[in-house]
């Protein structure tokens, strides 16, 4: 065998291996159906609104299978997708309880307002363990990194 034979073997290799569903995406619009299968003639499972994150487990022909982060799988049309970073709330679930949007990425910025589990949020930046993030209602802030879903 010669030299470049091996080394587009190792490339094809890598790439045919290379999981797909190591990116995250998010839902596009509002009331987008997930199903079970990929095809609309396949059952809706659930439907999303616009910034759900969810994370790529297989694609087929112009459908793509996600998971979501409870768990639940199944498959989106592509173009209902896309690769905007939105992050969910995954802390505190089945509790009043909420995660604190700071001001600044640190325990000693002043609390700006508070999310409970289930909220989405568009993601900016990652600093030292906190991420800014933005609700849809415009307001912005810092909350712990490990409070959340949706991160590669």
């Amino acid at each position: 065998m010669n030299l470049r034979y091996i080394l587009e073997m190792t490339v094809i290799f890598f790439l045919i291996s290379s999981p797909v569903w190591a990116k995250m995406v998010s839902v596009k619009g509002d009331n987008v159906n997930m199903r079970k299968g990929p095809g609309t003639d396949n059952s809706i499972i659930w439907a999303y609104d616009r910034g759900f994150p969810l994370k790529v487990i297989n694609e087929k022909n112009q459908w793509v299978e996600v998971i979501d982060f409870e768990g639940d799988r199944g498959w989106i049309y592509h173009s209902l997708l896309s690769n905007a970073p939105h992050v969910i709330i995954k802390a505190n679930k089945g509790t009043d309880n909420k995660v604190n949007i700071r001001s600044q990425p640190s325990e000693n910025g002043k609390i700006i307002s508070q999310a409970s589990y289930g909220v989405v949020l568009s993601r900016f930046e990652e600093k030292n363990g906190w991420l800014k993030v933005e609700h849809e209602s415009g307001i912005k802030g810092w909350l712990k990194k490990n409070m959340v879903w949706g991160i590669e």
